[in-house]
C-alpha cells in the first residue's frame, strides 16, 4: 500500500502524496487542517483563457507584496514537457508521470523548465492548446495539485486557473470568477500576437477560444465554473486599472 504521508525528518515540511487517501476516514481533513495551521490568505481568480486574469492576478499580487501563482503555467509545462519527451498529449499516465516530476523554477524573468528559459515557448497557441488538453486528465491535475498549494506562504497569495476557487483552494479568502466575451478575448489575443511579431487569424484565434471554452467547461474533473461564493468581474468594458482596482476593493472588503 502506498503511504499517504511523507516526512524525512524532523522539522520539514508534511506532504500528503495522495490527498484522496483521507476522502473515507477523515473526510474534512483540509478543512481542518486549514483552521488549525492559519494558512496564509488566498485571493482565487478564475476564469477562461485570455480573460485577462493573469495580468489583472500578477498586478493584485504585486500591489499587495503577495506571491503570484501562474496555475496555467504549470500545465503549459507539462504539455511542453510532454511534446519533448516525445509523449502523446493524449497518454494520461505518461503525461501525469511527467507532470510529477516537472523541473520547473519561477524567475523575474521569466519560467525555466529544466534550466532552460521557455516563457515564450509555453506561450504559443500550440502549447497553450495542448495545455487545455493535458488539464482535462484527472492524473495530471492530482499531480500538480501539491505544487499549486504550496505556493500559499505567507503573508498571502493570488493565484489565477480554471479550478483555483473550487478545488486548489476552497478555502480563499476572496473568489473571483474573471471573465469577457468570446470576441473581446479573441481580439485581446490577437492584439497580443500581433504586438509580439507573430501572425494572426481572429477568425481562427475566436474559433479557437469556443473549443476551449466548451472542453474547459465540459471535463469531467474540476470543470470551469462560477463557484456560488465567487465574485463575478466582467472585463469586456474594462482597463486592467479599472479590473485590478475592482478586485483590491473587493479584498479590502472581504478582509474586515
Amino acid at each position: 500500500m502506498a503511504r499517504c504521508f511523507s516526512l524525512a525528518a524532523f522539522g520539514t515540511p508534511l506532504r500528503i502524496n495522495d490527498p484522496g487517501c483521507v476522502a473515507k476516514t477523515f473526510p474534512d481533513y483540509f478543512s481542518r487542517f486549514a483552521a488549525v495551521t492559519k494558512a496564509a490568505p488566498v485571493i482565487a481568480i478564475d476564469g477562461p483563457s485570455a480573460s485577462g486574469k493573469g495580468t489583472v492576478a500578477a498586478r493584485v499580487a504585486a500591489a499587495l507584496g503577495y506571491a503570484y501563482l501562474d496555475s496555467g503555467a504549470l500545465y503549459r509545462l507539462t504539455a511542453l514537457a510532454a511534446r519533448e519527451a516525445g509523449v502523446d498529449w493524449a497518454d494520461e499516465a505518461a503525461v501525469a508521470a511527467i507532470a510529477a516530476r516537472l523541473d520547473v523554477r519561477f524567475a523575474e524573468d521569466g519560467v525555466y523548465l529544466g534550466g532552460v528559459n521557455v516563457d515564450e515557448a509555453i506561450r504559443s497557441e500550440a502549447i497553450s492548446a495542448g495545455s487545455s488538453e493535458v488539464a482535462a486528465w484527472p492524473a495530471v491535475r492530482a499531480a500538480l495539485l501539491f505544487r499549486q498549494r504550496a505556493f500559499n506562504t505567507a503573508p498571502g497569495l493570488v493565484g489565477d486557473g480554471r479550478d483555483m476557487a473550487s478545488v486548489v483552494f476552497p478555502q480563499a479568502t476572496l473568489k473571483i470568477f474573471l471573465t469577457a466575451t468570446v470576441e473581446a478575448r479573441a481580439e485581446r489575443r490577437y492584439k497580443q500576437l500581433i504586438e509580439k511579431g507573430f501572425s494572426a487569424n481572429l477568425s481562427r484565434l475566436l474559433l479557437d477560444l469556443q473549443q476551449r471554452d466548451a472542453r474547459d467547461s465540459g471535463r469531467s474533473v474540476a470543470p470551469l465554473r462560477q463557484e456560488t461564493d465567487a465574485r463575478l468581474l466582467d472585463t469586456t468594458g474594462l482597463t486592467i486599472d479599472q479590473a485590478v482596482n475592482q478586485v483590491l476593493q473587493w479584498y479590502r472588503e472581504a478582509s474586515r
